[in-house]
């Protein structure tokens, strides 16, 4: 006699993900084919292979587990559901059966486990699979998700496109940074899931934060605060000093992908080192491979106001030299950052859409060192009240410049600055638009809603005027600046003029002064006195900043008036490129040779030079040392072979740095083809 109690049914074989399908149909194929990756809201399928038939009567179950130590535990309903439930719905063909699970669009995203389980008619667990992966993502793709956006020419730039523009320079002379974003590079999704793991809330409570991972506001800000290492397991430490021999400078990062497997590899300890573009372009990667659709963005002449009056304060004495020591009011050259898009389920209606994020630490928010997400429109509007930060951002496009004259006895005089005022251009890579400013037309009414006096200076006419002129700048070589003087008035007029020029970063840091000059004249009526001061790399070699930028600023007085006028303007000294051939037929895994070359523009020898070399799809970041030292005028050539990993259009980017150059780039374009196609 068979006790049947005794018998072990066996009926599964395995369980397939049919990661191809399920990937081509979620557009996450280029991220990869032998894993699992979906977006939520979306249906995908599993295949359940077995050695016979389901026993009639029996039923199939499936659990999932969310959580890094399995904190949430979902249990799919077997039939349809509403929307906020997961469920799957089966048909069986003879040894195999065929599961079209369904999950909500406003589900946690993350890496879950799913088992399926064979259920006897009175609901006993017979048997199971073993655990299988799977990664879900935001769907900007389905409407019933937060981060929809219903363009989709738009998400292919926002969401798929993994190479792209962060804008630099000044608001009168843009320059263009080619990075690497590679949010579908190998490894990287379980990069931007383990930052989300390291984060306080995570390490604190993590069964409460990954219930909170189904909010983009949540997530988004989260990320905003780990991107930068200030106070947490962050990934980026920030330096502006000049002093990066324990890391890597700034201006050496081609793209986000090295600085993420650095992090990973150190067992998140924080990378060194990054400047705000380095934020915003590792921000954009993780936001991008988590699925809401983010773009950089690049604010001019921005601000940092710190005391919340909307005012930058600059302080001189009378010799042009800056005492505003201690202060940390400062106008940056630009300032980079990140817009996401997604609902605002959590501010009164109006508020969806593009929100500001800045991952740059600069000043506290909840006690941690993040910005955001900010409703752009809060900021055009002026409502500086609403979160997250809105005053913080809204003082970054619209601060007004305040300069004063302090005097030995501690009187301050505030004077005419005909720098550029505080303002805008945001800079899509998209449509490489420059928008004038968030505020449109009644922006100082704006201004005003946000509660804030705004500074007049005196109206009376100026009888003198003072003008900045200089010629093209090239790092390595000596040019010249004028400063002209013109007198509108009908009366000659004497004037003291102060005109100094100083090497200084793109957010304002000074690192020496290169020259100075002073000059007593009279100005005749209806007539321009000029005066010239050339700038040798004599002068400025051995103190210009990373970033390559001098600072002119001429102080003009008046003699016969109060009325003191400062003028200012920044030169940015234009850089040599490199030059990127590649040779060879561009097919997946077929071996190319790229060749690289540079000539030395400066008068000295440049020692130490390394390159940098990435592309996504084409080559993990890899360096080459230059071969020796390399003499002013001097070529260098350097060649490197590689394989193509994915098809597509492919940016090539290389960087070129040396113990007195940095910041040297080069981009080749080429269109890879799969060996299917060219076979």
């Amino acid at each position: 006699v068979i006790d049947m109690n005794k018998i072990e049914i066996c009926v599964f074989m395995r369980m397939d993900l049919r990661c191809q399908v399920n990937n081509h149909a979620h557009r996450t194929g280029e991220m990869d084919l032998e894993r699992l990756l979906v977006r939520r809201g979306q249906p995908f399928s599993l295949a359940l292979q077995c050695f016979t038939p389901l026993p009639p009567n029996h039923k199939l179950a499936m659990i999932l587990h969310l959580g890094k130590e399995s904190e949430v535990v979902v249990k799919v309903l077997d039939a349809r559901a509403g929307r906020d439930k997961w469920w799957f719905r089966q048909q069986r063909a003879q040894n195999e059966v065929l599961l079209t699970v369904h999950s909500p669009a406003d589900t946690p995203v993350g890496i879950y486990s799913v088992t399926l389980l064979l259920l006897s008619p009175d609901g006993h667990i017979l048997e199971q699979t073993t655990p299988e992966t799977f990664y879900l993502l935001f769907n900007p793709w389905c409407k019933a998700d937060s981060v929809y956006l219903p363009d989709e020419e738009l998400l292919e730039e926002y969401i798929l496109n993994e190479n792209g523009l962060l804008y630099q320079g000044s608001w009168d002379q843009i320059s263009s940074l080619p990075w690497n974003f590679g949010q579908f590079e190998q490894d990287v999704v379980d990069i931007c899931f383990e930052i989300l793991n390291n984060s306080p809330a995570a390490l604190k409570n993590p069964e409460i934060d990954t219930a909170n991972r189904a909010d983009p506001v949540y997530v988004s800000r989260t990320i905003t605060a780990m991107v930068n290492a200030n106070d947490d397991r962050g990934v980026v430490l920030g330096r502006w000093d000049g002093k990066y021999d324990d890391g890597v400078s700034p201006t050496r990062w081609t793209g986000s992908v090295a600085i993420l497997r650095r992090w990973r590899e150190a067992g998140a300890q924080r990378v060194r080192y990054g400047q705000c573009w380095v934020f915003s372009g590792v921000a954009c990667t993780v936001l991008r491979c988590l699925g809401i659709p983010t773009r950089p963005v690049t604010n001019y002449s921005s601000a940092h106001d710190t005391d919340g009056n909307l005012n930058v304060d600059y302080l001189y004495d009378e010799q042009l030299e800056s005492v505003s020591e201690g202060r940390k009011d400062m106008i940056w050259n630009y300032h980079c950052w990140v817009e996401s898009w997604m609902d605002r389920e959590d501010l009164p209606k109006g508020y969806d859409g593009w929100q500001a994020l800045d991952p740059t630490p600069q000043e506290r928010s909840d006690g941690v060192y993040c910005c955001g997400p900010c409703p752009v429109k809060a900021v055009r509007d002026g409502d500086v009240g609403m979160k997250y930060d809105a005053a913080f951002v809204f003082s970054e496009v619209n601060a007004d410049l305040v300069t004063w004259i302090v005097y030995p006895d501690g009187q301050r005089i505030h004077f005419l600055s005909l720098s550029t005022n505080i303002h805008t251009c945001l800079n899509i890579k998209y449509s490489t638009v420059i928008h004038n400013k968030y505020l449109k037309g009644t922006e100082r009414e704006v201004y005003e809603k946000a509660g804030r006096r705004i500074t007049q200076l005196n109206g009376a006419p100026w009888q003198l005027e003072l003008k900045i002129k200089h010629a093209q700048a090239i790092l390595g070589t000596d040019f010249d600046v004028i400063v002209e003087v013109h007198n509108v008035g009908g009366e000659d007029t004497p004037a003291q003029l102060t005109v100094t020029s100083n090497a200084v970063t793109y957010n304002s840091l000074h690192r020496g002064e290169c020259q100075r000059r002073t000059a007593s004249m009279t100005v005749p009526a209806q007539k321009a006195h000029k005066e010239v001061m050339r700038l040798r790399y004599d002068h400025y070699g051995a103190c210009v900043s990373e970033h390559n930028l001098i600072r002119v600023t001429a102080l003009l007085q008046a003699s016969s008036q109060p009325d003191v006028i400062l003028q200012e303007v920044n030169i940015p000294l234009s850089m040599p490129q490199l030059h990127v051939k590649v040779v060879g037929d561009a097919v997946v895994s077929r071996k190319l040779i790229a060749h690289i070359s540079f000539t030395n523009p400066l008068p000295i020898t440049l020692r130490g030079g390394v390159f940098t070399v990435e592309g996504a799809g084409l080559t993990a970041p890899r360096e080459l040392q230059a071969p020796g030292n390399i003499g002013p005028g001097e070529d260098v050539k350097v060649k490197l072979s590689f394989k193509p990993t994915r098809a597509g259009l492919r940016k090539l980017m290389v960087d070129f740095d040396a113990d007195r150059l940095r910041d040297v780039k080069g981009i080749a374009t080429l269109i890879v083809r799969d060996r299917l196609a060219v076979n």
